[in-house]
Order: C-alpha cells, then sequence, then structure tokens
C-alpha cells in the first residue's frame, strides 16, 4: 500500500471563508475596480490572446511595464504565478534539506509552509508586545543559528508595523544569509529598497499586484534580484508560469501609471479613516490599536473570535487571528456599515 510521506500526509488543503456575505474585509483585497476606459482596453488585449499557444515565458512586457512603473532595470525582474509562487521557488532554490530560514513573527504563514515542504527548519524570531523587530537581535538569532534564508513582510501582515530602510539596510549587510524581503505592501509606506536592490548580492525584494493594484485575480507577483539571483529564479521557475490572460490584462495595467497613483492614493486614505475611526471607539475591549503602514488595521480585542462571530452574523466578514483583528480598508459606505456593526457588537459583549 502507498503511504504518504511525513512531510505531507497531515496537510489539508486551505480554504478560506466561504458563503455570501454583504461586506468582506478579511483578505487585504482592494475595493476599487478598474474604470471603463482601461477595462474596454483589457477587453481588446484578451482579444489578441492566443488561447492555442503557450504564454511568453519571461513575461516581457509585463515585466517591461512593471520596470517602468518601478524604474528598474527589467534584466533584474522574474514574473511569477503570485507570489506565492515566487516564494516557492526561491526556497526550492536556495535550500537544501536541512538548511534553516529564519521568520519574524508573527508574519505571513506562508514562509514557514513552503520551507517545511523544502524539508527545512524555520527559525522563529519572535516580535515583542508592541510588535516591534529588534534588528540587532535579529542579525545575533539569524548568524548564531547558520540561517540560510531571512524572510519578512514590510510592512508587515498582519501586524501592519514597518521596518525602517536603515534597520533593512543594517540586516542585509550584517549576515550571510540570503535576505527575502517581502513588500507587498510597501506601495502603502516609504521604506521600500526597490531603488537600491543592486547594492546587495543577497537581497530579494518581492512584489505584487494584488494589493495596492487591485489585480488579486490575475495572481501576478514579481521578485527583483541582482543577475546572479535572477538567473537562478527564473531558471528554477516552471518554463510557461504566467499565463497569457493575466500577462495581457498586467500589460494593460502597468500601461496607466496615473491610474496605479490614484489607487494608491485612495486606498492610504481610506485606512487613514478606518484607523481614525476605530481610535475613537470608547470601548474597554479594544486593547491596542497598532499604527498602521498597510491598506489594514491590526488591532489587540478580548474575546476577539466572539467579536467575529458576531460580526459575521451581522453579514460582515474580518480577520480572526487569535487574540488580534485584522480588518481590511473597504469602501467608504463599507468601513462606516463594519464600524457601526463593531460598536454594537464590542457594547453587546461588554
Amino acid at each position: 500500500m502507498f503511504q504518504l510521506n511525513e512531510k505531507v500526509k497531515n496537510l489539508t488543503p486551505y480554504e478560506p471563508i466561504s458563503g455570501t456575505y454583504e461586506i468582506r474585509l478579511d483578505a487585504n483585497e482592494s475595493f476599487l475596480t478598474v474604470p471603463e476606459e482601461i477595462e474596454n482596453e483589457m477587453v481588446l488585449a484578451l482579444k489578441n490572446v492566443a488561447l492555442n499557444c503557450y504564454p511568453d515565458p519571461m513575461a516581457t512586457k509585463l515585466i517591461k511595464g512593471f520596470a517602468d512603473y518601478f524604474d528598474v532595470d527589467a534584466n533584474c525582474v522574474t514574473a511569477g504565478n503570485g507570489s506565492d509562487e515566487i516564494i516557492s521557488v526561491i526556497m526550492n532554490a536556495f535550500l537544501q534539506k536541512g538548511d534553516k530560514i529564519l521568520t519574524l513573527e508573527p508574519d505571513f504563514s506562508m514562509y514557514r509552509f513552503y520551507a517545511e515542504i523544502a524539508e527545512c527548519e524555520s527559525v522563529k524570531y519572535q516580535k515583542n508586545d508592541n510588535l516591534d523587530v529588534n534588528i540587532d537581535d535579529v542579525i545575533a538569532l539569524a548568524n548564531s543559528e547558520n540561517v540560510r534564508i531571512i524572510i519578512f513582510s514590510n510592512p508587515c501582515n498582519p501586524t501592519s508595523r514597518i521596518v525602517t530602510r536603515e534597520e533593512v539596510r543594517k540586516l542585509i549587510t550584517s549576515v550571510d544569509s540570503l535576505v527575502v524581503l517581502d513588500e507587498a505592501y510597501m506601495d502603502f509606506a516609504d521604506e521600500s529598497l526597490l531603488s537600491e536592490f543592486q547594492n546587495y548580492d543577497n537581497l530579494i525584494i518581492l512584489k505584487t499586484c494584488s494589493k495596492a493594484l487591485g489585480s488579486a485575480a490575475l495572481r501576478l507577483g514579481f521578485a527583483v534580484a541582482d543577475k546572479t539571483l535572477t538567473n537562478v529564479i527564473r531558471a528554477v521557475k516552471s518554463p510557461y508560469n504566467v499565463n497569457s490572460v493575466s500577462q495581457a490584462l498586467g500589460e494593460v495595467i502597468f500601461s496607466h501609471p496615473d491610474y496605479i497613483d490614484y489607487c494608491i492614493k485612495t486606498v492610504v486614505e481610506s485606512r487613514k479613516e478606518l484607523y481614525n475611526k476605530i481610535l475613537e471607539i470608547n470601548s474597554d475591549k479594544i486593547e491596542k490599536v497598532y499604527e498602521t503602514n498597510t491598506n489594514f488595521v491590526f488591532l489587540k480585542v478580548k474575546n476577539a473570535k466572539d467579536v467575529f462571530e458576531k460580526m459575521k452574523e451581522n453579514s460582515i466578514i474580518i480577520r480572526n487571528m487569535g487574540d488580534y483583528l485584522r480588518i481590511t480598508a473597504g469602501t467608504k459606505e463599507e468601513n462606516e456599515k463594519m464600524l457601526e456593526a463593531f460598536k454594537k457588537v464590542l457594547e453587546e459583549l461588554e
């Protein structure tokens, strides 16, 4: 009888919350949809997609659009089927069985998942009660444990906290590890290292179209690194990893830099409003609201699970993470309805 190996036999498929709800603020998606004129361009682009042919294996035009917008060398960019695929590729390319990675907890759980699939060990740096990161402690832990990869999101998902550019530079230059800097939410902040990635031979920066660009459905992610690292990533990834439809639609989006800028500005305004309104709520159930640098608000709440379930009964989905709640910024109407229900739920649970 065939037996599953140890690393997969207890795995279960990822199952997001299913069902129909009036408001969903749990997945950090953008609430913006493309305007009609860009939508029309997308329709025309799709008409030119040859469905009988394989996609461009290097996603050349898509990468050029990305490189032009972010002002980086296109030869140093790899496109992926979402950042998840690129993370998986990195783990399989730069790790060997038994190697160690370092994560800064709490953080995006998929980092450790892909490391485990590669049969590697995860070393965890635990953030303090304020969810801050002490870079000197991270450096000391990485060097003492001889970790091969340090990977973390900046700004962080789920905490929304940020590590400064200066601190990240110090980390990169103080370790022999490969540093994978996931800047999925950096479009909403201002501490990116993207403009100086070529200064380092041990840095890979990840970007995504799923947050600021409002294109989660396309599953487009990018890795930016020096040419040596880029050549490895391109060699290990699947040859036709980004489908032609996603490439075509992504090209259209990047051809409208003003629209991208508008999306970022609009989401940031929504986030600020949501954050300030939550700060105004007078409830001893809210223990702490963390300063946010993302498109969501992260807060510590007493009986967070009960609050989540009560909000769900009101047809509003937010994210429960143990003692914490993560609430994505939505439209003005969504934010107002969520806040109204949130206040009532907190009062009911007093």
